[in-house]
């Protein structure tokens, strides 16, 4: 069954919540990027196995659970209770069932959920990447699944909020079958989010994504 890669950075409210929603036979692997708010032993204490990166950067973070993980497949999610991980399973079943190389979970906010910068910078840049490289996606969302190896011989070099994009441009230079499923977004369980929670967020990550663009 997948390892479930979680991106950590001061999410000691959440980190309970979603560890308890994980779906059977999904192991979670929470990967602490500088939480000063005890998020990494409050992990550990819930039986989460907990990977510890120094180096701050939302891409460097997702790259240690890369390496961290051996399960054939993975999935990638936000650990701030802003989506369900009981729907990773239709992220991953695409690529267990091999139709898909690369699944997104395409999101679908309720009231509150997406602040209009955020959704409006992911809109562009799902845009671009329709119009440059073909690839179907409506949303760059969070929660993805592949199979770990494939995604280790793409070489994804960013290590800051321009990990996602990479991540998908290099997957559709490579021919990958790519797609994406419908999930539940919803306000995140406490907080700010580091990414779409404030405009000065949202443009540190188009920043990131406009340079590989």
């Amino acid at each position: 069954m997948p390892d479930v890669i979680l991106p950590v950075l001061d999410e000691a409210a959440a980190i309970p919540g979603v560890l308890a929603a994980m779906p059977a036979g999904y192991r979670p692997i929470v990967v602490d990027n500088g939480s000063g708010d005890g998020s990494a032993e409050i992990a550990a204490g819930l039986g989460a196995r907990v990977v510890t990166e120094p180096r701050r950067g939302f891409g460097a973070a997702c790259f240690a659970g890369l390496l961290a993980a051996d399960a054939e497949v993975v999935c990638f999610m936000d650990c701030d209770g802003s989506l369900d991980p009981a729907q990773l399973p239709l992220v991953a079943e695409p690529i267990h069932s091999g139709e898909l190389e690369l699944c997104l979970g395409a999101r679908a906010p309720r009231p509150g959920a997406w602040p209009w910068h955020a959704r409006i910078a992911n809109r562009v840049l799902a845009f671009e990447l329709r119009r440059r490289c073909g690839v179907p996606l409506s949303d760059l969302g969070p929660m993805r699944a592949a199979r770990r190896a494939a995604l280790l011989q793409l070489g994804i070099r960013d290590r800051g909020f321009g990990w996602p994009l990479e991540m998908v441009l290099k997957a559709a230079a490579g021919d990958w079958r790519i797609g994406e499923v419908t999930v539940t977004y919803r306000a995140r369980a406490a907080g700010r989010s580091k990414v779409s929670g404030s405009a000065r967020g949202t443009l540190r990550a188009v920043r990131d994504m406009g340079a590989l663009l």
